[in-house]
């Protein structure tokens, strides 16, 4: 965590950590300064805004769904508690979904070997293929991790081979589950019937 420090009136603090005096900066430095720190302030106010939104609007979906269900019999619910929700008119709608963050356990590196095992014993002319496609899908992302959808791609190869349905079946048994997060979209009707997304990330508007 950055360390929060006390700047007497007429100085700056500079990128080293060194309290500089203002009289000693040019005035196009001290005009820089001030832009940055009012926009990341008004973003800051805006970050809190949307983050109240967000709250809110989760709770009155949740409020909503369990009235429905409770006093008129309808439920809205889908996979994982999915729930989406259309104005009366179609103009617009709204998605609550849930996602899991999910990793690999050790039993991918098992799972992974069955697989090296599989692809050197044929001898069939995909061989070449089928390694670079598991190649591509164990690759390791930004954040150091093999990609969870990437190698769960692989279980939708319609591959009659008992030790390869082991390696899949080992794949499932290895996907832990860390936590989850709500999302909510937002979205408007088109002139031509499809659904445009209502955009609440500062670089999409």
């Amino acid at each position: 965590m950055e360390q929060q420090h006390t700047i007497p009136a007429g100085y700056r603090l500079n990128a080293q950590g060194h309290m500089v005096p203002e009289s000693q900066i040019r005035d196009i430095d001290k005009l820089r300064d001030d832009l940055v720190k009012d926009i990341i302030s008004a973003a800051r106010e805006e970050q809190q805004r949307l983050s109240t939104f967000k709250v809110s609007a989760m709770n009155q979906v949740t409020d909503f769904v369990d009235l429905s269900a409770e006093e008129y019999g309808v439920e809205y619910g889908g996979t994982k508690g999915n729930v989406t929700l259309t104005s009366f008119d179609g103009r617009y709608k709204l998605i609550r979904a849930k996602g899991e963050h999910r990793i690999f356990d050790e039993r991918i590196q098992a799972a992974k070997a069955k697989i090296d095992a599989c692809i050197a014993r044929w001898s069939e002319g995909s061989t070449d293929q089928i390694k670079a496609l598991v190649d591509h899908a164990f690759r390791v992302n930004k954040q150091g991790r093999i990609d969870v959808n990437q190698v769960l791609g692989l279980r939708q190869l319609d591959i009659d081979d008992s030790d390869w349905i082991e390696a899949m079946d080992a794949i499932a048994d290895s996907i832990q589950v860390t936590g989850t997060s709500a999302y909510l979209r937002l979205y408007e009707r088109q002139p031509d019937g499809s659904y445009k997304q209502i955009p609440l990330d500062i670089s999409k508007l």
